[in-house]
Formats: structure tokens, C-alpha cells, sequence
């Protein structure tokens, strides 16, 4: 499997024989999996999106939103504890307003999961923990 350096953004091909926690980025020498959401900008966005072949889960947010804020622990709370099944990504839609045009985001918080540069789910608003790991279960 594929994986972007969360530090460098350089692809990493993951041992089958190695845990996937312990794994390190051939490039930068840092741990692939840190347990904390990455931010991602037009810069590194391709790298998870598109070319890791991990599920990256998007979160589409604003500093000014309420709902953005009170979701942001259990969004962290979950690349902590289901890192490496999914990459984890915060997405700033007033610093990153390309980004959030490209992908049409009309309100947020937005979630998005994407396979190999494909979007294979979206929703809209904050979901209390409970739910969105229940949403993400479904997208294994």
C-alpha cells in the first residue's frame, strides 16, 4: 500500500511484514502514522488524496464556525484511534478557498472520504462521535 508522509508528503510503499504504526517515511525518517490529523493544503492535497491509496477522511472547516469547533475533538479523537485504517485531514476553507471550491463545499462543517482521488462519501454537518464512527465503519 501507498502512503504520504504526513511531515514531507513524500509516497511510501508500507511493508506487508511491518506493523503500519511502526513504519517510517523513507524521505524525512518521521512515523507515517502520528495519530493526529494532517492539514492539508492545495499543496499537499494530491499526495493523500489522489495518489496514497489509504481512505482519507476530509474535514471541511472554518475557524469562525461553532459547529466546526465543537466537532474538531471528536474529528481528532478518531485519527488517533483509527489510524492507519484511515488518514485523517482538516482542510481550512477560508486558507484553502480552492480547495473548497474544487469539491463545491456550500456549507460546514463538510466530511468527505476519498479513495484514490475519488470521493466515495460526503456529509454535511458535525456528527456526535457515536454516529461518525459509525459512518466511517460502513466506508471500510
Amino acid at each position: 500500500m501507498i502512503i504520504a508522509c504526513p511531515y514531507c508528503n513524500g509516497l511510501n510503499r508500507l511493508p506487508a511484514d511491518k506493523p503500519a504504526t511502526q513504519s517510517r517515511c523513507g524521505k524525512c525518517k518521521q512515523l507515517l502514522f502520528n495519530g493526529q490529523p494532517i492539514e492539508l493544503t492545495s499543496g499537499n492535497f494530491a499526495a493523500h488524496a489522489d495518489k496514497a491509496q489509504l481512505p482519507l477522511v476530509v474535514d471541511f472547516w472554518a475557524s469562525w464556525c461553532g459547529p466546526c469547533k465543537n466537532f474538531a475533538p471528536v474529528f481528532s479523537q478518531a485519527a488517533s484511534e483509527l489510524e492507519p485504517q484511515f488518514r485523517f485531514g482538516k482542510i481550512n476553507t477560508e486558507q484553502q478557498q480552492q480547495l473548497a471550491a474544487q469539491f463545491s463545499i456550500r456549507s460546514i462543517p463538510t466530511l468527505m472520504v476519498f479513495k484514490q482521488g475519488l470521493v466515495v462519501a460526503q456529509q454535511a454537518g458535525a456528527l456526535p462521535k457515536q454516529a461518525f464512527y459509525q459512518w466511517l465503519s460502513t466506508l471500510k
